[in-house]
């Protein structure tokens, strides 16, 4: 096992500066921490969590994890098609300030194998960690859950005796909105999806085959247009649409901010929203109600989620088992961006 004078020669720096960094109970400069950290995570040292508690410490830090595992930098955050996921990261702060814990975000490890990330967070104390938006394969998932670090995933799967998961009922919101459209008469429906590998797309698309299939409507994949959950990617898909040959009257989009591609697109076109075609959305991020038209949309509790994300993660920290999966509900919002067939 590492000692932590070998982390202190890996890393360039004394004994005392590795038990600063690693305790977190003194503030050390940023380039600092990262080497030690990394060091750490190298050798696969772990503090003596034992001997630290005896010592009366207690962590009070929560990790925060997100999307890939090649995408650590904050800066990703402000991509367009994460507008959503910000939002809920927004509260998962205001709910663990308010529980009196501070939120980490891990350097990235050296090593992208799971046993290195796991090791990170030991070595960095935490009481517990929240993932958000992992996609499938994610090597972190199924690490957290094996070592039994008590973790929350947001629109991710991953359980165990100490991890569980919050989502939103996808598929009941793209079904609902999806019959929405269809109660104004609309059959031809184009869809621009997400990635169906990612958990909230691939539920989303059944929710809109099940509204599909109840009407005794068969699939056209001929009106589905693939992207990337990004704006860009929505607007090249809807006009690939357009270019086909236009013989729909209305746009599921799986998001919001795919949805303001859409939008894009048709304005280019010439076609009018929603006398010529009805568009709808998903999340309710607050930029839906400021596009024009106001967009039709199926409603996300971001508040809701981050704060139960937070409120979970504490009752596994504090000894109880992980519970079942939490599984939010959704509403549809009914504005400009929808409107009847003409016959």
């Amino acid at each position: 096992m590492a000692t932590s004078e070998e982390v202190a020669r890996l890393a360039g720096v004394s004994r005392a500066t590795v038990s600063r960094v690693l305790s977190g109970t003194v503030k050390v400069s940023e380039e600092t921490r990262r080497r030690v950290e990394e060091a750490a995570a190298q050798l696969g040292y772990e503090p003596d969590v034992a001997a630290q508690s005896l010592s009366g410490a207690r962590s009070r830090t929560i990790a925060l994890g997100f999307f890939s595992n090649d995408m650590w930098a904050l800066s990703q955050l402000t991509r367009p098609q994460y507008h959503f996921h910000l939002d809920v990261l927004r509260h998962i702060e205001a709910a663990s300030a308010k529980a009196g814990y501070d939120l980490l975000l891990p350097s990235r490890p050296t090593s992208t194998s799971s046993d290195g990330y796991v090791r990170l967070l030991r070595a960095r104390r935490v009481a517990g960690t929240i993932m958000v938006a992992c996609p499938p394969g994610d090597v972190r998932i199924q690490a957290l859950v094996e070592a039994r670090l008590p973790t929350v995933f947001i629109d991710s799967i991953g359980s165990g005796p100490s991890a569980t998961y919050v989502t939103s009922d996808n598929t009941d919101g793209a079904r609902r909105i999806t019959e929405h459209l269809l109660d104004l008469g609309h059959r031809r429906i184009a869809r621009v999806t997400g990635t169906e590998t990612d958990p909230s797309g691939h539920d989303r698309l059944s929710g809109i085959r099940q509204a599909l299939a109840a009407r005794g409507i068969p699939e056209d994949p001929g009106l589905i247009g693939g992207s990337d959950w990004s704006i860009e990617g929505a607007y090249r898909a809807t006009l690939d649409l357009l270019e086909r040959g236009r013989d729909f009257t209305a746009v599921i989009a799986e998001s919001d901010m795919m949805a303001i591609g859409i939008l894009r697109a048709l304005h280019e076109r010439g076609l009018r929203v929603p006398e010529d075609v009805s568009v709808t959305g998903f999340d309710d991020i607050d930029l839906a109600r400021f596009t024009s038209p106001p967009l039709t949309t199926v409603r996300q509790d971001a508040e809701a989620i981050g704060t139960r994300a937070v409120e979970t993660l504490l009752s596994i920290v504090g000894g109880a088992q992980a519970p079942q999966p939490v599984m939010l509900p959704t509403e549809v919002v009914l504005r400009d961006s929808t409107t009847g067939v003409r016959v």
